[in-house]
């Protein structure tokens, strides 16, 4: 960020004419171009598949989308778009091919030149297979009887997607078994969860695609000492355990068969990795023919976003107005409310897949950027929010734009709770007392769907991956590598040594002085 020499991007005649326009529109209230346009509503709103976004309560005008697509334009969009969905390798920090979206194709053959679908729909009828006799009740456990608990032990994206997605389709999870989720690595995550279950019952699916994740081995082998302590024999493992990884080898000495192992590639991010066998607990949870309508869902978000012009694509449209926030009016936060209790999981899921993919402060080329890339995402379950921070939206000193999620069935008066709050964004109020007086101009998207069912779900997450995507592009940024997340695993790594001086060389004085407090308190 302190590169004193402009970037391609800030440099470019599309970023310089944003910032002229920004200059026009900083003090124009949202109030008068209502008044201005009568049928602003309709001008800024768009429908796909089952989704309507509105994104009229925003500052700009035609003009500022003229621009913001320009500036897309500018950074080939659309030639990145087609080089992805045609499987080259784009995540080149890694050399690897970007293909989630191979994981919910339908076509035979996908990508041209580089079929994997043979791959993907071998893992799909395995899914199908392992689900149907888990909710059947004819796996059975070690002495006989059949699995009625299963515990996903995974962390990052082989926990925040299927968990988000459980939680979110609750109204269709119609297995007799109860899913449970455990990522943290105190071991107080797994414990809870155990006391909500028996060793005879009990499915565990391991999901690490190394299967060297710390965390996930480390609660994997807690939960692994649990079921053979009580059930008195190692070999209880295999009938209660399966794993999602690439190793095979990692899993057999674990005990865990062959048969029971589900794949990954490295052509599919953590985060992006719902729709593979990570998906398997939410198969479980709803059934594979649902789990088909969550994938077939997601499909039609992406034939949307290959085939929409820029102006009128739902995640090139939520990517740009981020970007003109972000970067035009230097917002540092962006707040993800969902209007249904069931949606409670999906900010975490969106704080990895935005965070992850464009916390970056390098290019694609190595250079320092000049420019902000994701903001800080955040956010919780409406209407539980407007009783804890949404004071801080009307009124605070930070702008935040606010995407309002707002199914229509089954929640009660929660979606006129989420219309009320984008219209006090906008308008605000005046007030003789100037604690009352609510400025408005406040920018929200509203996204707004009929039923929360699995159809929906897929195009929902598929339009966020795809928003994020667009994102990284203009920011000429790598959006799927992540490899901020490994600086932290090598020094507790360091930390967890036995040889305490070598620790103390390698460490800074603060973390040698709680390091020595740690390890006297635990004694």
């Amino acid at each position: 960020m302190n590169n004193p020499t402009k970037t391609k991007l800030t440099g470019s005649a599309a970023w310089k004419a944003l910032q002229a326009h920004q200059a026009a529109m900083a003090t124009l209230h949202m109030r008068e171009l209502f008044a201005r346009e009568p049928r602003r509503a309709r001008k800024f709103s768009l429908e796909a598949g089952g989704l309507l976004l509105d994104y009229s309560k925003h500052r700009i005008t035609a003009e500022t989308l003229a621009l913001l697509a320009g500036l897309a334009r500018q950074a080939d969009v659309e030639g990145w778009r087609a080089r992805m969905f045609a499987g080259e390798h784009i995540n080149a920090s890694e050399d690897r091919a970007v293909l989630h979206v191979a994981l919910r194709a339908s076509a035979q053959a996908f990508p041209a030149g580089a079929d994997v679908m043979p791959l993907v729909r071998q893992a799909r009828a395995g899914m199908r297979a392992f689900s149907d006799a888990v909710r059947g009740e004819r796996l059975q456990g070690h002495t006989g009887k059949p699995l009625r608990t299963v515990i996903n032990i995974g962390i990052g994206g082989s926990d925040l997607g299927p968990r988000m997605l459980t939680q979110a389709l609750w109204r269709h999870a119609d297995a007799p078994q109860a899913v449970h989720f455990v990522s943290n690595a105190d071991p107080q995550d797994l414990a809870h969860v155990l006391t909500q279950a028996q060793p005879e019952t009990t499915l565990f699916v391991v999901a690490s695609k190394t299967f060297t994740t710390v965390e996930t081995l480390g609660n994997a082998q807690l939960a692994r000492a649990w079921l053979v302590q009580a059930l008195g024999s190692e070999t209880a493992v295999n009938p209660h355990f399966a794993a999602v990884t690439t190793n095979l080898k990692a899993a057999a000495e674990f005990g865990i068969a062959p048969e029971r192992c589900f794949p990954l590639w490295d052509w599919v991010g953590g985060r992006y990795s719902v729709w593979s066998s990570v998906g398997l607990p939410v198969a479980i949870a709803i059934g594979m023919d649902r789990f088909e309508q969550l994938l077939a869902g997601a499909r039609a978000m992406d034939e949307h976003f290959v085939s929409a012009p820029l102006e009128a694509n739902m995640p090139v449209l939520l990517a740009l107005l981020g970007i003109w926030y972000t970067n035009f009016f230097g917002a540092e936060t962006h707040a993800v409310l969902p209007y249904a209790e069931a949606l409670r999981e999906l900010p975490a899921y969106l704080q990895q897949l935005e965070m992850e993919s464009n916390g970056k402060g390098v290019d694609r080329d190595g250079q320092a950027v000049d420019y902000a890339t994701v903001p800080v995402v955040w956010g919780a379950v409406g209407t539980n929010s407007q009783h804890a921070f949404h004071q801080m939206l009307h009124q605070g000193t930070h702008l935040v734009p606010c995407d309002f999620l707002v199914p229509v069935a089954d929640t009660g008066t929660a979606a006129e709770n989420a219309l009320a709050q984008s219209a006090a964004l906008l308008a605000g109020r005046d007030a003789a007392q100037a604690q009352r007086r609510f400025d408005g101009n406040r920018p929200s998207s509203t996204i707004m769907f009929k039923n929360l069912d699995p159809y929906t779900m897929g195009q929902l997450v598929a339009l966020y991956e795809h928003k994020v995507f667009v994102q990284g592009i203009i920011w000429n940024i790598n959006s799927f590598d992540q490899w901020g997340v490994e600086l932290g695993k090598e020094i507790a790594r360091t930390l967890a040594q036995a040889d305490t001086a070598a620790t103390e060389a390698a460490m800074d004085a603060s973390t040698n002085a709680l390091m020595r407090r740690l390890r006297s308190w635990r004694s």
